[in-house]
């Protein structure tokens, strides 16, 4: 049984996994194109960038089957929601509406999800942290219309 299990283990791993491409230079990311405050940009790039935005950093689990395939499902749903990298490309009632989300999602503590900050710990937010996102989702949101 115990090889059976070990085989099935070995032989997954040649399944591909069709990780979503990393792309470094993105001339639409959202911190490259705004005046974000160091510690809220350091908040996102450690919590949110990894599943929404082209940069993610792949750690070494999300090589191996069947989590590899937990890992790309997560950040394909990510990006397809919300993708920092392409923030320059979206119309401002999308980015609104994308900060309400952030608002509410931070808010309410479901993202990130439960799951990543076991893995990685400085995407742990504190209840002080939350709410800098918070502060900074509603005053960049009320600016998007100011112009």
């Amino acid at each position: 049984m115990w090889l059976s299990i070990l085989a099935a283990l070995v032989i997954i791993q040649v399944i591909p996994a069709g990780r979503p491409e990393v792309i470094e230079q993105n001339k639409n990311d959202l911190l490259l194109n705004n005046s974000i405050p160091d510690t809220v940009a350091n908040l996102l790039k450690n919590a949110c960038y990894d599943c929404h935005s082209n940069q993610t950093v792949y750690p070494w689990y999300s090589y191996v089957a069947p989590v590899s395939w937990l890992v790309v499902r997560d950040i394909k749903v990510g990006r397809k929601h919300m993708n920092f990298s392409n923030w320059e490309s979206l119309s401002k009632t999308d980015k609104a509406e994308h900060l309400s989300d952030i608002n509410d999602e931070v808010s309410m503590g479901s993202m990130p999800m439960v799951i990543y900050p076991i893995m990685h710990p400085e995407a742990r937010l504190t209840a002080e942290e939350r709410q800098m996102i918070v502060d900074w989702t509603d005053e960049f949101g009320e600016a998007l219309f100011d112009n």
